[in-house]
């Protein structure tokens, strides 16, 4: 069958699901890429929902920000009482000319936010998130300092810091980017989920007096999470933090065993 007639078939017609068994193995890893580059789309989504918020929020921040300049290293101002903190719903933002806070200060402020960000006397600071290591697995750390010595901090003044973030656009190549990073996880936990729902189904469908085998299973049940995969990618849209693998389980096994009545029945010996 084509992928069409097998994607009709996911949707409209559970019966020519039965097929899917006969289909090479190569074609059910093709289609199921394509149900995990569905499931990334909300990842995609959330992160340039972040990207957003966090420049607006750099914005907000940018406009307290007083004159300054760089000299000898240090950040330099009219005066040395300038310094504040601002906080934001992505952002903890720590302007310090006076060197009054640390670094290690910048990074206590990072609890909740995406962000801890501080322009201290003699270097930035940047703290990031570091969820299951991802910051530390890019970047070496979640801690990125940078010296005013260097460039391009080397000539950093205010008026260069605003219009430099007024002029900040998301790249159109960045979703594309994302969704090619988000792939591998989505393929991984997509692949797993209907591995075990494989073996599930297998189980029941012996019991049913089904001729099948587990490799042929795990074929069909690929295409049976087609509509489970499309719901779970409209839920994870609006809840983030919904359980998809428990919902696209349940949902392909129930379709999964509406197909294996169309399987070849095991005839039992008769005396």
């Amino acid at each position: 069958m084509t992928f069409r007639q097998l994607f009709k078939g996911s949707l409209f017609r559970f019966e020519d699901l039965s097929q899917a068994r006969s289909t090479p193995f190569w074609k059910s890893i093709v289609y199921l890429i394509g149900l995990s580059v569905l499931l990334a789309i909300p990842t995609v989504y959330q992160a340039l929902q972040v990207m957003t918020q966090i420049k607006t929020d750099s914005l907000k921040i940018v406009q307290k920000v007083p004159d300054f300049e760089i000299e000898d290293g240090q950040i330099k101002t009219e005066s040395n009482d300038q310094g504040f903190i601002y906080q934001t719903d992505s952002i903890i933002f720590t302007f310090d000319p006076a060197g009054k806070r640390s670094q290690k200060d910048v990074e206590k402020d990072l609890v909740g936010n995406y962000f801890s960000v501080g322009l201290l006397k003699s270097k930035a600071v940047v703290v990031l998130p570091d969820y299951g290591g991802i910051s530390s697995t890019m970047f070496g750390d979640n801690v990125l300092t940078f010296s005013y010595k260097q460039e391009p901090l080397k000539s950093l003044t205010s008026e260069k810091l605003k219009s430099g973030l007024e002029d900040l656009e998301i790249p159109a190549w960045t979703p594309l980017v994302m969704l090619i990073a988000g792939l591998y996880p989505s393929f991984i936990n997509l692949f797993v989920t209907l591995l075990v729902a494989g073996i599930a189904g297998t189980i029941v469908a012996k019991l049913r007096l089904r001729r099948i085998t587990f490799f042929e299973s795990f074929k069909t049940i690929v295409y049976c999470a087609t509509i489970p995969t499309i719901i779970a990618t409209l839920i994870s849209l609006f809840q983030p933090a919904f359980d998809v693998s428990l919902l696209i389980t349940f949902i392909s096994l129930f379709i999964f065993f509406r197909v294996t009545t169309f399987f070849p029945r095991i005839e039992l010996p008769t005396k």
